[in-house]
Formats: structure tokens, sequence, C-alpha cells
């Protein structure tokens, strides 16, 4: 341990477990600590490095911005903002756009929404039934919301008015949804609960389900959204329209953005008074979130995310083949979890003595792989490599 990250310990909460390592520069796929070591990252700062580090475009983006204007609250209006929840509401099922500056947020706005929306319809619904391994933040809300007991010891009693079914269990649903039930709430692909993809036909069996039961259906597109998996929105592969949904991570390239979108039925919920996020929409964050959504929309990034990820799984599944602890191979585009055949939490560790940062979920028995959306074809050649080598260490 240095003296400088054995200080930092001391003025720090301690709730979480980082490495003896200082990041100081980040260069497309690449960052690097103070000893000037190179590391390829895997799991761009879990799913939100969207550009890679420091891409030229956001950095000029946001200088421009910086320049202008970094901050008025949402008294009123500013461009950056406005100009986001057009490209918002244009390239997606988006009829209106709270802001907001984390994931747990959006998701805080998501659960408030759907619940409001039941109390002007008058219908006396609160209940929200999410999944079990879920997970949609650390807020009281939305922990409770979040389907891993071992988030919740020691903050009980949780929250009421929400309960959890398996994941990916259309009959589990169907026999929890009551005249109570408010919302629907899932991950199209579960990330922290393991990069779990659910069997086909899943996402449409719980929009018919919300139709038929009077629930509206709320997706949590934190880690799944802003094309990390192919399209803009993870729901968009099986053709899926919810009524809300989160983004955050991704959207604003690195800066701290979130989104709650509402569709028609959520969409004049929230009147004056209802809700708030004072940085909310900030002008910085926005223009940066603007650059990441043009360049997915107007740019042909989603495009080349199809292919750039379809040959990061085919050489995933190459090693598979190669490698006697390598499993399987689970989620889509961007968001992949490589099983191992028995748990390795010291497999981090490995991968960075190799130059490569890569997460462990699902009790240490999943790599999760969530790069940067611009890596390079040469690039996941590297990344394979440098993980063969840990996983033989």
């Amino acid at each position: 341990m240095s003296e400088a990250t054995e200080a930092a310990r001391q003025d720090f909460t301690p709730n979480y477990r980082q490495p003896d390592l200082v990041m100081v520069r980040g260069e497309g796929v690449w960052v690097f600590d103070e000893q000037g070591r190179r590391y390829l990252d895997a799991i761009a700062g879990i799913a939100v490095s969207a550009l890679g580090h420091c891409d030229k475009g956001l950095q000029q983006a946001v200088h421009d911005q910086v320049d202008r204007l970094w901050h008025m609250s949402n008294l009123f209006y500013t461009r950056p903002s406005m100009d986001l929840a057009a490209l918002l509401t244009r390239h997606t099922f988006a009829q209106r756009v709270f802001f907001c500056n984390s994931g747990a947020e959006a998701n805080e706005a998501l659960m408030k929404a759907a619940r409001r929306a039941q109390h002007d319809l008058g219908t006396g619904r609160f209940e929200i039934i999410a999944a079990e391994r879920s997970f949609h933040g650390r807020t009281f809300a939305t922990v409770t919301a979040t389907g891993q007991p071992k988030y919740h010891v020691g903050f009980e009693p949780m929250l009421p008015g929400i309960d959890h079914v398996p994941y990916g269990d259309l009959d589990a649903m169907r026999d929890r949804l009551t005249h109570q039930t408010a919302a629907i709430l899932v991950e199209p692909i579960q990330g922290e609960g393991g990069v779990i993809t659910p069997p086909d036909g899943y996402l449409k069996g719980l929009r018919e389900l919300a139709d038929q039961s009077g629930a509206f259906l709320l997706f949590d597109e934190v880690q799944t959204g802003v094309g990390r998996t192919g399209t803009l929105l993870a729901a968009e592969f099986e053709g899926v329209v919810p009524d809300g949904c989160s983004l955050a991570k991704g959207l604003g390239g690195g800066l701290p953005i979130g989104a709650f979108l509402a569709g028609p039925a959520l969409a004049d919920c929230l009147v004056p008074g209802t809700h708030a996020s004072t940085f909310g929409g900030n002008p910085v964050c926005a223009r940066a979130a603007i650059e990441v959504i043009e360049r997915l929309v107007r740019d042909g990034l989603l495009e080349q995310i199809r292919s750039t990820s379809a040959y990061l799984e085919s050489k995933l599944r190459d090693l598979i083949e190669a490698h006697p602890v390598a499993a399987g191979l689970r989620g889509r585009g961007f968001l992949r979890g490589l099983e191992l055949t028995s748990a390795d939490p010291e497999l981090p560790a490995r991968a960075r003595a190799h130059g490569l940062l890569i997460g462990m979920v699902d009790a240490n028995q999943v790599v999760r792989i969530a790069p940067p959306l611009t890596i390079t074809e040469v690039e996941i050649d590297d990344l394979c490599d440098r993980l063969r080598l840990s996983l033989e260490a």
C-alpha cells in the first residue's frame, strides 16, 4: 500500500475496496496509473465511458460548453438540456424526458412517476414488482427494488410496497400481479446480477401482462441502454415499448447524467412540485450526452457496435473452446459475461498484472466485460489475449 492510497483510505468512507492504484490519465480504451503503467479498460468505468477515455469530440463539446455556461438549475431553460431532450424524444419511444445525475435517481423518478400516474388515474395501485437478482441502485427505494438480499443487510426494514419474483419467469410475474400493482420493473439484461439475458419473448410477455393487468411496464436501461447492446435501447431487440425507462452510465460518456424517459402514459404526471433535481440536465453534462447520442445515431456508431461486438463474441467463444476454466458466455453486444467453472475472486488482480481491467459478478464466477463502445477489432484481440493470460495464471 503506497502512502498516498493509505492516506486516501483514511479520508474516504470505507465502502469501496480499491486496489493500490491511482489512475491519472486515459486515452481511448487505455488508462494509465501514476507509475506510468498502461491498462486496457474492459469495464469502461462500469459501462460508463461509452466513447472511450478523453475522446476528442467529447472533449471539444465539453470545453465549448464550459466556456459558455456551467449551471442554472431547472428554474430556467438551457439550450443543451433542450437539445438533448429533443434528441431523446426523436430517437426513442419517449414523449417527455426528466434529467437527473445518476442511475439510482433515474430509477427513483421512474418509480415515483408510476405511482403518481396511478394516483392520478384513481386506481389506488402502489406496488412495484421487480425481479430477483436485479440491481436498481443504492438509495432506499432503489435498493429495496434491488432483488439481492446482500444489499439489504443492515438497512432493514426495507420500504414497503416493493416485491420480487424470479427473473425470466412470466408465470411467476402473472401470479404476483394484483389490483394493487402499479408497475413492473425489470432490466432487459441483468447486469450486476450476473449479465443474465432473459428467455426469448420475456419482455414481450411482460408487456402483455402489464396491458392486461393495468400496471405500467418500466425498464431499467441504466446499464443496457445508450448503444451498449447494439441498439439505442436494449428493449428494441424484442421490439418492446415500455411506459418508461431509465438511462444513465454511458449517457454522458463519463460525465454524470441520468434520464427518465416517459412514454404517453407517464408523460404528464410529474407536474410542478412533484419531483425535481437541482443539477439534473446540467449544461455541461447535457452537452456531453448530446455528443454521445449524436455519435450513435448520426455517425454510424450503432452499426459499428453491432459489427465489433459480434467480433468480440466470436473471440470469447474461441477462448471458451480453448480454455478449461471458461464455461460459457452471457449477454449481448458489449455487455458480456464470461462464465467460469468456479469462483475466482483473485482474477481481477491477475488481470491487472497483465494490463487489463475487468469486473466480476455472480459471486465472482462471471467476468463482466463492458468496454468502450469505440473499441476496435485489434484492441479486442489484445483484450482477449490479456484475458487468456490472466485465466492461465
